[in-house]
C-alpha cells in the first residue's frame, strides 16, 4: 500500500493534470479577439478553435475510461497528459488557422486519455472512505478553480504576452506534472476487462463531428445547400445508430438502461441544459466585453470571476436547501436563476458598461451552485454501486457535448441573425451585437426547459428504497 506522502503527491498530480485540460476549456474564449486579430480568422475559424477540442474531448471520453481499463490506469493517464503536453506546444507555436485547430484536435485526445481514469485512480489511492471523500473533494474544488481562473488568465496572457503562452504555460506543468505521478502511481486496471465498443465509438464519433460541422459552417455555405442537409441527415442517422448499437451491445460504451430511471435521464438533460447556458455565456459574451464594450483582455476575464466565485459560495448551501426544499425544486430555482441572468445579459446593449453585467453573473454563478451538488447526489444516488463509473463517465461526457452544442448552437443562431442584419445596412458591430442579443434570449428559452424537467422527474420517489450516496462529484470544466 503507498504511502500517505507518496499517495497525496500523486493525487496532486492528478488534479494538476484536471486542471491544465479543464482550464483549456475556458482560458481561450478572453484570447479570441486576439487570436482573431493575429490569425485573421473568420467567426466559424473561431468557434471551431474552441469546439475542436470539446468535440474530440466528449467524443472520446468515454473510450478513453474503456481503454484505461482494458490497457491500465496508469499508461492511460500518463500517455494522455504526455499527448496535451505536446499538443499544447505545437498550439502556441501555430502560426496559421490549421495548425492551431490541429493542435486543439490533439490537445482534446490527450484529455480524452487522461481525464476518465482520474476518479478511478483517486478511488485506488484512497481506500479509506474518509480519505477518499477529502481527496476527491480537492481535485473536485482544483476542476472548480479552473472555472474561475480560465477566463482572467487568458484575458491577462493575452493582453501582456503573445496569445500563444495561452498554451504554452501547459508545457512546463506538464512536463513536471508527468515526472511527478510517473514516481508516485501504480498500475491498476479493472480485473474483468471489457471489450472496446468500435461500433459504438465510431457511430457516436461520426454523428457529433457530423452536427457539428453543419451548425459552424450553416451559415457560410447555406443551411440550405446539399452539404449541410446531408451532415445533418448523416449526424441524425449515425445518432440512431450508435442508440440501436448501444442496445443490443453485450458491452456497449453507454449502458442505456441506467436512462429508465427517470431521475438519472431528468438529471442528465438538465446537467445539458445547464452546460449549453454555460458555454452560450462564456465564448460570446467575452468578445462582446472586448469588442462591444472595448474592455481589455484582462478586465474582461475579470468580468467572469464573480459568477465562479458567486458559484462556489452557494454551493455548500445548495444541500441543505435541497433538504429543505426538495431536489427538484432547489435545481428548478437553481435554472431560474441561469434563464434570469441570460435574459438581463441581452438586455445590456451598445452603450452597457460592466457595472451593469455584475449583477447577472452573480445571479448565474448563484444559479448554477444550487444546481451542481444536489443534482450530482440524486442522479449519481439512482445508481447502485456497481454503476456508478459508467453513470459518472456518462455525466461528464454529456456535460462536455452540452459545451460543445452552446458553442455551436448559440453560434449558429447569432451568425445568421448578424448576417440578417448586415445585409439590412448594419454596421458589423452592431449587427454582431444584433446577433449576439438574439442568441442570448433563444439560449436562455432553450435552459428555461430545464425548469419543468427538473421539477418533474428529480422529485422524491416515495416508494423508492433509500438511496446510497456515492461520492463521484461532478467537476466543471467549462
Amino acid at each position: 500500500m503507498l504511502t500517505l506522502p507518496r499517495r497525496w503527491l500523486a493525487l496532486i498530480g492528478v488534479s494538476l493534470a484536471t486542471f491544465m485540460t479543464f482550464l483549456d476549456n475556458n482560458v481561450v474564449n478572453v484570447a479570441l479577439p486576439s487570436i482573431q486579430r493575429d490569425l485573421g480568422l473568420s467567426i466559424s475559424a473561431l468557434e471551431w478553435v474552441v469546439s475542436s477540442y470539446i468535440l474530440v474531448f466528449a467524443g472520446l471520453m468515454l473510450v478513453g475510461g474503456r481503454l484505461a481499463d482494458l490497457f491500465g490506469r496508469r499508461r492511460m493517464f500518463l500517455s494522455g497528459l504526455a499527448v496535451f503536453t505536446f499538443a499544447s506546444l505545437l498550439a502556441g507555436l501555430a502560426g496559421d488557422e490549421t495548425m492551431l485547430i490541429g493542435a486543439r484536435v490533439l490537445q482534446g485526445v490527450g484529455a480524452a486519455a487522461a481525464i476518465p481514469p482520474t476518479l478511478a485512480i483517486i478511488a485506488g489511492l484512497f481506500p479509506d472512505e474518509s480519505e477518499r471523500t477529502k481527496a476527491v473533494g480537492v481535485w473536485s474544488a482544483i476542476g472548480a478553480l479552473a472555472l474561475a481562473l480560465g477566463p482572467f488568465t487568458g484575458g491577462v496572457i493575452s493582453q501582456h504576452m503573445d496569445w500563444g503562452w495561452i498554451f504554452l504555460i501547459n508545457v512546463p506543468f506538464g512536463i513536471a506534472t508527468f515526472a511527478l505521478t510517473a514516481l508516485t502511481l501504480d498500475e491498476t486496471r479493472d480485473q474483468v476487462r471489457p471489450r472496446l465498443d468500435l461500433p459504438g465509438l465510431v457511430t457516436s464519433t461520426v454523428a457529433l463531428f457530423a452536427i457539428t460541422y453543419a451548425l459552424i459552417e450553416g451559415q457560410g455555405k447555406g443551411w440550405t445547400s446539399t452539404v449541410i442537409l446531408s451532415c445533418f441527415a448523416l449526424g441524425a442517422v449515425a445518432l440512431a445508430a450508435f442508440i440501436i448499437v448501444e442496445m443490443r451491445s453485450a458491452d456497449p460504451m453507454v449502458d442505456m438502461s441506467m436512462f429508465r430511471s427517470r431521475v438519472f435521464s431528468g438529471g442528465v438533460v438538465t446537467m445539458m441544459l445547464w452546460g449549453f447556458g454555460v458555454m452560450g455565456i462564456y465564448f460570446f459574451t467575452a468578445m462582446y466585453l472586448q469588442n462591444v464594450l472595448a474592455l481589455s483582455p484582462t478586465m474582461a476575464g475579470a468580468a467572469f470571476i464573480p459568477m465562479a466565485l458567486s458559484m462556489v459560495a452557494i454551493s455548500p448551501i445548495a444541500p441543505i436547501a435541497a433538504r429543505r426544499l426538495g431536489t427538484n425544486v432547489t435545481v428548478a430555482l437553481g435554472v431560474t436563476g441561469i434563464v434570469g441572468a441570460l435574459l438581463d445579459i441581452s438586455t445590456v446593449g451598445e452603450g452597457g458598461r460592466f457595472i451593469d453585467l455584475v449583477l447577472p453573473f452573480v445571479a448565474f454563478g448563484v444559479g448554477s451552485g444550487l444546481l451542481m451538488a444536489p443534482l450530482n447526489t440524486a442522479v449519481m444516488g439512482q445508481m447502485p454501486a456497481a454503476s456508478a463509473g459508467a453513470a459518472g463517465a456518462v455525466i461528464n461526457a454529456s456535460r462536455e457535448i452540452s459545451a460543445l452544442l452552446g458553442v455551436t448552437v448559440v453560434g449558429a443562431i447569432l451568425t445568421t441573425r448578424a448576417a440578417a442584419s448586415a445585409h439590412d445596412g448594419a454596421a458589423p458591430l452592431t449587427a454582431f451585437l444584433d446577433g449576439y442579443r438574439f442568441a442570448i434570449i433563444i439560449a436562455a428559452a432553450i435552459v428555461a426547459v430545464g425548469i419543468p424537467i427538473a421539477l418533474l422527474t428529480l422529485r422524491p420517489n416515495r416508494h423508492a428504497a433509500p438511496q446510497v450516496i456515492v461520492e463521484e462529484p461532478i467537476a466543471v470544466p467549462l
